[in-house]
């Protein structure tokens, strides 16, 4: 209770003292003034949670109080003390944003009460304000960008199996980060300290990828001049990713079967088994039902494989992101170049999430990069594009998007309002402009006359506006 500082205002002196004694025996970190004008001085220097304040003062009335608090501290609470015969009063200054109103005489109990009140209140308004922030900031896993649902599911299944180390099989298109995923499981799990070694099976030439992953002893075919541990036993304690699964020969899908299996390799031409402590992360970007069909995978190394199943959307899949993976492409490429750049014109933008992306994120990105490498001015423009995007943006250069920036600041308003929940105060931090400016806007645009019920429609319009 002594963290929430609280302020009684009145110009009755025998009511300040009364007051002061039971709420300092009860535990409350109270301050007492007797008019208005002192309670606004000490506003400026203490910051009051709480605030009781007499109805009708000299100088400075508690309706007048009342208006300067909200209007300076709007999280500031503030009752107001009646008198018989001006209840009336105090309804109406509920408008203003007063909390509630105590009558004279005073019941000591009833003030205890409602300060307990906005304390539990408060304390559970802190913690929804935080848990909406880790939320809200949850658009990214490690490397991994993306606020969509999907992206969502992958970031629970990473923190479920961060204290376990099951067989994971990761499916999607090329270019959509199953390696990235693959590596940030490792680095989330008790393995962390231990290697991580990719294997692109379908790079490897076929007669290679055995000894590559299970080593060879000297001898044991034309070139093998030496003992080689190959990469599991390398990767032992830690993770082995084979992506490509389908590229590997059945024969060899058979013996790497075995070593999920028994957990133990022989590596070519050697009579002896090793142990090995690996945990396997495969990936493929064919239809693996297809695959099975076609004699391409096994239906018993799949089902070995299959443990934990994570599919990676396409970037189609999560439109909604290509803003924030714009903005990470562009923050990482801006630390690693000598010319920084200040973000993406809106018109670009415009035509990068209605380009239909065959090549997924690594083509989003690639097309950032290449805008750095020509020498991009301070924004990218339509001109900085690949050609076979910038052609189709000019043929429809506006994509359905309003670029105006009243309507856009309309709808952003909007859209933070409904957010909030039509909270002002938060609505204002999430815009990063003062309250009274977002009351003038609101005003100005006459949005509190119209519904927020349909904010979610303009998300789309002013999701370039932080890049703008």
């Amino acid at each position: 209770m002594e963290t929430f500082e609280i302020l009684f205002v009145d110009d009755d002196r025998t009511i300040l003292n009364l007051v002061k004694e039971y709420l300092t025996n009860e535990g409350y970190n109270l301050t007492c003034v007797d008019s208005g004008l002192g309670a606004i001085e000490l506003m400026k220097h203490s910051n009051f949670q709480i605030v009781f304040t007499d109805l009708k003062m000299p100088g400075l009335s508690g309706i007048e109080l009342l208006r300067r608090i909200k209007e300076g501290r709007p999280g500031t609470e503030v009752i107001l003390i009646t008198g018989h015969g001006t209840i009336e009063s105090a309804v109406k200054s509920l408008k203003l944003g007063c909390y509630d109103f105590l009558q004279k005489p005073i019941k000591l109990e009833r003030l205890k009460v409602l300060i307990d009140r906005i304390i539990e209140q408060k304390k559970l308004l802190d913690e929804n304000i935080l848990l909406k922030k880790r939320l809200n900031e949850r658009y990214k896993y490690d490397n991994l960008i993306g606020a969509h649902p999907k992206m969502q599911e992958i970031y629970r299944i990473i923190d479920r199996i961060s204290l376990s180390s099951p067989t994971v099989l990761i499916q999607g298109e090329s270019g959509t980060g199953k390696e990235l995923l693959a590596n940030i499981i490792h680095k989330n799990s008790d393995r962390k300290e231990k290697p991580f070694i990719p294997v692109n099976c379908g790079a490897i030439a076929e007669g290679l990828l055995e000894s590559e992953l299970f080593g060879h002893v000297k001898g044991s075919f034309t070139g093998a001049f030496k003992d080689t541990i190959g990469l599991f036993r390398a990767a032992d304690g830690g993770a082995i990713f084979l992506d490509e699964i389908t590229e590997i020969r059945p024969y060899l899908q058979v013996k790497l079967l075995r070593v999920i299996q028994e957990k133990k390799i022989r590596p070519v031409g050697d009579t002896k088994e090793y142990k090995i402590n690996v945990r396997l992360i495969a990936a493929s970007n064919r239809d693996l039902d297809e695959a099975m069909m076609n004699g391409k995978l096994r239906k018993d190394l799949f089902y070995r494989l299959n443990v934990v199943s994570i599919k990676m959307p396409s970037l189609i899949e999560i439109k909604d992101d290509i803003t924030l993976l714009i903005n990470h492409f562009i923050q990482k490429f801006n630390a690693a170049s000598k010319k920084k750049i200040e973000g993406i014109t809106p018109e670009t933008l415009g035509a990068l999430i209605n380009y239909h992306w065959p090549g997924n994120i690594r083509q989003l990105e690639n097309v950032i990069e290449r805008a750095f490498a020509l020498g991009v001015d301070k924004k990218i423009t339509i001109n900085d594009l690949p050609p076979e995007i910038g052609k189709l943006s000019k043929n429809s250069i506006t994509d359905g998007i309003s670029y105006s920036l009243r309507t856009n600041e309309i709808a952003l308003i909007k859209k933070v309002l409904f957010k909030t929940n039509g909270n002002k105060t938060e609505a204002a931090q999430l815009l990063g402009i003062n309250l009274a400016t977002l009351y003038r806007k609101i005003k100005k645009y006459k949005l509190a006359e119209k519904p927020l019920q349909n904010a979610n429609k303009y998300e789309s319009q002013f999701a370039f506006l932080h890049n703008s």
